[in-house]
């Protein structure tokens, strides 16, 4: 559903990602791991179409990102590490504008808004402003305003940022029903335990570069098996670790 095929993004000559390959299947989430600096943004943004790769490309389902990002695009939903939202509009006149971006039918929209609005407990606040959110609720209504056209591939970067438990129990409960109807899930998190707990596969970058693809069953097998996913990632991009003997 969603492949990117060795993708390289260059910043005035220094490289930021190199050689990045990967897919996430239909109904797979696919937890995308690395420490502060190792190119995971900028390769989320690649993958949504927000920066153009220096080398490589994106597919989306059967669409190439860069030959036609607008069809590619509608199949996407994003939500960035911090929230993009408009501050001057209400909750609900927000998830209207979104309906209306995506072309989506009015009555499909208002029950996927209200169901998820239920959900993440937003109902209350729906009329009030955005800019008077808190950041846990802006970063709800950024997610259900990316819910609402039903995305067939969706990249989400930290979204537990701002969450309280229970918010982010019901958002792993979101995407883990996405998944059984079939979406591909990206999500960055620096929360291993989470990521152990709920990803299918896990991919772990460093320094530009993918070092190490498999699920956690795989990458115990083929490093330490008795390791959590915590210690594998930090063996794994500890500068004097293994990282030599990494799977291609």
């Amino acid at each position: 559903m969603l492949t990117a095929q060795g993708l390289r993004r260059e910043f005035d000559h220094k490289v930021a990602v190199k050689d990045v390959s990967f897919t996430v299947g239909s109904g797979e989430l696919f937890g995308f791991l690395g420490p502060n600096g190792a190119g995971k943004t900028t390769t989320i943004r690649m993958l949504t179409g927000l920066l153009t790769p220096t080398a490589g490309r994106v597919v989306v389902g059967d669409v190439d990102l860069h030959k036609d990002p607008q069809a590619a695009k509608r199949m996407i939903g994003y939500v960035p590490d911090r929230p993009l939202v408009y501050d001057k509009l209400t909750g609900r006149e927000y998830l209207q504008f979104m309906t209306e971006l995506y072309d989506v039918p009015e009555q499909e929209a208002s029950s996927r808004a209200g169901n998820y609005l239920r959900q993440f407990e937003l109902t209350d606040a729906q009329d009030e402003l955005v800019g008077s959110y808190s950041l846990g609720m802006k970063q709800k209504i950024s997610l259900i305003g990316q819910l609402i056209h039903s995305p067939q591939v969706l990249l989400l970067d930290e979204p537990t940022v701002g969450l309280d438990p229970k918010a982010a129990r019901r958002l792993r409960d979101v995407l883990r029903e996405l998944c059984d109807g079939g979406a591909a899930v990206l999500i960055s998190t620096h929360l291993l335990p989470i990521a152990e707990l709920m990803c299918d596969r896990v991919g772990i970058m460093d320094r530009g570069t993918i070092i190490a693809d498999g699920t956690v069953a795989e990458l115990r097998s083929r490093y330490d098996s008795d390791a959590s996913l915590e210690d594998l990632f930090l063996q794994l991009t500890d500068s004097d670790g293994a990282k030599g003997d990494s799977a291609p």
